[in-house]
C-alpha cells in the first residue's frame, strides 16, 4: 500500500512540538537512517534507539524545546516520501536554530524504515561548537 501526503503529515506533525515521541512509534526498530553532511551528528544508523540516542538525544541537550520540525512540504512516490521540513528551535545560549531539512523516507506498512536526511552541516556545527 503506497503512504499518501496526508500520512506523512500527520506522522510528522509529533516533530513540531519538539518530543516526537509519537513521531518515533511510526519508526522500525530496525530502522536505516542516514543523516548526510560532514558534522558531528552525520552517520549511518541501523535501529531506531542508534539514530535517536546519536542524534536526538543530543540535541536535546542543548535546544531545550527540541527541533520543533515543522513540513513545508511533502512530495509521494510510492511508498517514498520527500519531506521538506524547517526548524524553529533556540539553543541555550540563545542561538536561533532555524535548520532546513529534506528527508527521503521510505515506508512499509506506514512505519518509517528507511531514512536519508539533508541538512545544513555548518549550523548544525556551530550550534553544537557554540554550546
Amino acid at each position: 500500500m503506497d503512504i499518501t501526503s496526508a500520512t506523512v503529515r500527520q506522522i510528522f506533525s509529533h516533530l513540531e512540538t519538539g518530543s516526537g515521541d509519537q513521531f518515533f512509534d511510526h519508526v522500525a526498530d530496525n530502522v536505516d537512517w542516514t543523516v548526510e553532511g560532514t558534522h558531528p551528528l552525520a552517520g549511518r544508523y541501523l535501529s531506531k534507539n542508534d539514530f535517536y540516542a546519536n542524534t536526538f538525544a543530543r540535541l536535546n541537550k542543548i535546544l531545550p524545546g527540541g527541533t520543533q520540525l515543522h513540513v513545508e512540504s511533502v512530495l509521494i512516490d510510492g511508498n517514498w516520501a520527500a519531506v521538506e521540513l524547517r526548524s524553529h528551535a533556540t539553543a541555550t545560549n540563545g542561538m536561533r536554530f532555524d535548520n532546513r531539512y529534506c528527508w527521503l523516507v521510505r515506508f512499509e506498512d506506514k512505519r518509517i524504515v528507511e531514512v536519508r536526511a539533508y541538512l545544513d552541516s555548518a549550523l548544525v556545527q556551530k550550534m553544537i561548537d557554540d554550546n
